[in-house]
């Protein structure tokens, strides 16, 4: 009987097996009498091998040829041949082997019009994920770059292309629409009409001031030169560091982000030995990161850039302010983080982070008591009971809570910006203001501090509700020193980003890779495929 069971059980299983699905397929071959192309059929069997985006982009059109006009398929070759001007590599696309095939297609047997059919297919589906998202991902790359993955249906996009034989407009769609991508195309463009020429490096022993004479100027002007900052009137170039050239150093300084003071130090130096190739490795390397951002960043956005320092305000496409900031050194980077902003603080408390107990308070704190008193920093032990500095043990430090008190000199300043994040960043004031005279402004914690931050809180609430925010509202909240929370109502994005190098003005502009990610970056595009 036990038998009979578990053959009854196995009998049951086996028709309750799922069939292999059947894909309806017609295999006849079509004739445009109107385009005079025949359109050959592609069976499901030939794609078993592919992915299922393959399989539903030849299911969309019937099993049948995708490329089977001449029109499109130029397109989608020229897109390929070109594809350079975007930061990518026609050889990842396999431009060689598809010109080669294309050159004599007349000649294919139909099963080899159909492989290479396929092949275009495949390598339409490549170049526009790489064209819309980019060829990397930055999460698998950085631990503190939080975008929004980019996803897109291509079928549709592929289906109405081929049928409207809109191939390159369909691309153009993909591709990245921000002012900044589009100068850094520019950028790639201009500087490689520049010749290819192998320079010698530089080398200083001191600072080089006007008038100062020596035979390494000679190598400066001709550099300078090269990169049309320097125009020479006469065919002698001298030793002598003139009037001339020291207003060509403060125009390349300046497309530098360097100090515009004409005195050639260690950056301006640095700069100057910077090649060529290596320029253009830096611009694909930030061709590729703009391919990460998000393709809209919506009618009202802050957006930073770290390595300029500068904070831009949005609206409806138009920079109504800038502002400059201070950011993360490298060893507490700024993160990479796309958000929207929640509330403004005024008037904030400082709760000291982890970090900062660890590596900064406990150990000062542990010479000198007065450390507490002296910053207005009030303790808590865990119970949240006042504890006072002399009570305080070191050894426990991190089972605290340090709380500075709202003024003008807490280090979060006057005002807060929050936004949601998980690294706990936000924008803000700050106590330390002389910092944004200076050029280097890497020395943060990893918030950033914003030069007159109060503007920039005035600007985005007047526009929101001028009535209430128009007059001294902000003024007499600052006054009574105490801290107070305002809701913002409308949608501002807020994007933290990273790039090094753009077009404007009709120059070429680069700034330090301050956190070193433009070498390592160009290294993986290379290597990846």
């Amino acid at each position: 009987m036990k038998n009979i069971t578990c053959l009854l059980v196995l009998l049951a299983l086996f028709s309750c097996k799922k069939e292999p699905k059947v894909i309806p397929f017609d295999n006849s071959i079509i004739k445009d009498t109107i385009l005079n192309v025949v359109i050959r059929p592609v069976h499901p069997d030939l794609l078993t091998d592919k992915t299922d985006s393959l399989k539903l982009y030849y299911e969309k059109l019937n099993f049948h040829e995708i490329w089977y006009l001449d029109e499109n398929r130029k397109d989608l070759i020229n897109e390929i041949k070109f594809c350079y001007n975007d930061g990518l590599n026609p050889d990842d696309y396999k431009i060689k082997i598809i010109e080669e095939l294309e050159k004599k297609r007349a000649q294919l047997k139909d099963d080899e019009i159909i492989k290479y059919d396929i092949l275009l297919t495949e390598n339409f589906e490549k170049l526009s994920n790489h064209l819309y998202k980019g060829k990397l991902n930055p999460k698998e790359l950085y631990n503190d770059w939080d975008l929004n993955p980019k996803e897109i249906a291509l079928s549709n996009l592929l289906e109405k292309g081929i049928k409207e034989k809109t191939i390159a407009s369909t691309f153009n769609a993909l591709k990245p629409n921000h002012i900044v991508y589009k100068s850094l195309k520019k950028s790639l463009l201009e500087i490689n009409k520049l010749p290819n020429i192998s320079f010698q490096k530089i080398e200083i022993k001191n600072k080089i001031i006007l008038n100062d004479t020596l035979p390494e100027m000679v190598k400066i002007k001709k550099r300078l030169a090269y990169w049309k900052d320097y125009k020479n009137k006469d065919s002698l170039i001298t030793w002598v560091y003139d009037t001339i050239t020291y207003k060509a150093v403060k125009r390349f300084q300046a497309r530098h982000g360097l100090a515009q003071d004409g005195v050639i130090g260690i950056g301006t130096i640095k700069a100057l030995n910077t090649t060529k190739s290596e320029r253009i490795e830096q611009i694909f390397a930030n061709l590729e990161r703009w391919k990460w951002y998000p393709f809209n960043l919506g009618e009202e956005y802050l957006i930073a850039n770290i390595p300029e320092y500068m904070l831009n305000y949005v609206t409806n496409n138009d920079t109504v302010a800038k502002y400059r900031i201070v950011v993360g050194t490298k060893k507490r980077k700024t993160p990479i983080l796309t958000s929207k902003l929640s509330n403004f603080v005024f008037n904030p408390t400082w709760t000291i982070p982890p970090t900062i107990i660890k590596e900064d308070l406990t150990p000062a704190a542990s010479k000198n008591r007065n450390y507490f008193p002296s910053r207005s920093l009030t303790i808590y032990n865990n119970k949240g009971t006042e504890v006072s500095p002399e009570e305080w043990n070191p050894a426990k430090a991190n089972s605290y809570r340090y709380v500075q008190k709202p003024g003008y000199n807490n280090s979060l300043g006057l005002v807060k910006l929050n936004f949601l994040n998980r690294h706990s960043v936000y924008l803000h004031d700050t106590n330390h203001r002389d910092y944004f005279s200076k050029t280097y402004r890497s020395l943060s914690s990893g918030c950033v501090r914003v030069e007159t931050p109060l503007v920039l809180v005035k600007q985005i609430l007047v526009k929101s509700n001028p009535e209430k925010w128009s007059g001294s509202e902000i003024d007499s909240i600052i006054k009574l020193e105490k801290t107070k929370t305002v809701s913002i109502k409308d949608t501002v994005n807020i994007y933290i980003f990273y790039w090094t190098s753009w077009f404007e003005n009709n120059k070429l502009q680069f700034r330090e890779d301050i956190y070193d990610l433009d070498k390592s970056l160009y290294e993986k595009l290379k290597n990846s495929n």
